[in-house]
């Protein structure tokens, strides 16, 4: 067990103003938050390392994730990164700009574009994508494997609530 932290003096706080509250799962979503915050923040700073924020990083790894040709219609990047189509022309315009993707006519519909991930946006977003997965293993590295499994499936199930209509 742990020390206690930030998020137990919180809780405290609430049980002590407001006896029948049960604030409970803020010990839980208080710690999924920080900790998320803490590891974005982290990643991105290692994503800086080839001239990517976050969200240019979370274009070119859906392009990565895609399979050959790595490329895809701006329509589907929108709806992967639940984007607006401004917030969409806003990362594609600085990707193309420092040479990382490609905006060409999609053959199969003349009015449609394809995004396509360039020779030199594959190199980056797979040297990024190992530094910032570094990032990730290193606050894991604080559990037993099998708790990180067991996590894994935790949160799984949490999300699987969350996302499911009330």
């Amino acid at each position: 067990m742990t020390e206690r932290d930030d998020v137990d003096v919180i809780v405290e706080q609430w049980r002590r103003e407001r006896a029948g509250m049960r604030p409970e799962p803020m010990a839980v979503f208080g710690r999924i938050y920080r900790l998320a915050r803490i590891v974005g923040d982290a990643q991105e700073k290692v994503y800086a390392n080839w001239g990517l924020g976050r969200g240019e990083f979370d274009v070119l790894a859906a392009l990565r994730r895609s399979g050959e040709p790595y490329a895809l219609a701006p329509k589907a990047l929108t709806a992967a990164l639940m984007l607006t189509s401004g917030g969409m022309t806003g990362r594609l315009d600085r990707l193309e700009r420092q040479g990382l993707v490609r905006r060409t006519p999609d053959p199969a519909d003349r009015r449609g574009l394809r995004v396509t991930l360039t020779q030199q946006g594959r190199r980056v977003v797979e040297e990024a994508a190992e530094a910032g997965l570094e990032v990730q293993r290193r606050t894991l590295d604080a559990l037993p494997a099998e708790d990180q499994a067991r996590l894994g499936d935790l949160l799984r199930a949490l999300l699987a609530a969350a996302e499911s209509p009330p």
